[in-house]
């Protein structure tokens, strides 16, 4: 199993403080050369008369001397999870977490808002210091 990122914690009480249920940690993925683990699984339940909402997230802290490094890992790994989550998870949201700092800066470049948009990417920005979620991006 692959170690946890820095603020792999953090967001997982972010979740929590905002409705979520941590049902994975870590949610794992089968493929023919062995194993992958996507951070965290977690479900809101919202009422009796909606189905739960099911979400993996795979955490990133950006606190590397290249963001751009960075991202691409982040994004070979987002593209081979949600593959593999789509069909052994048919029901979760695959989404990376990123701290608000990585947002505001190389997150709001043009280059990696055309990659977040012609790769569908889902992002959950955090606050690493308060432990709470700012937005969902989808």
């Amino acid at each position: 199993m692959s170690r946890k990122d820095t603020f792999h914690d953090i967001v997982r009480r972010a979740l929590e403080k905002d409705g979520w249920i941590i049902t994975h940690d870590p949610l794992l993925l089968r493929y023919e050369l062995g194993n992958l683990y996507i951070d965290l699984g977690a479900e809101k339940i919202f009422t009796a008369e909606r189905e739960g909402q099911k979400i993996a997230v795979e955490v990133k802290s950006f606190l590397q001397n290249s963001a751009v490094s960075e991202f691409h890992t982040a994004l070979g790994q987002f593209i081979s999870y949600r593959m593999l989550l789509a069909k052994q998870y048919p029901d979760y949201v695959l989404y990376l977490a990123v701290p608000i700092d990585a947002f505001t800066s190389f997150f709001a470049t043009q280059l990696a808002q055309s990659i977040i948009q012609s790769q569908q990417l889902k992002l959950i920005v955090y606050k690493p210091q308060q432990e709470v979620i700012d937005q969902w991006l989808n």
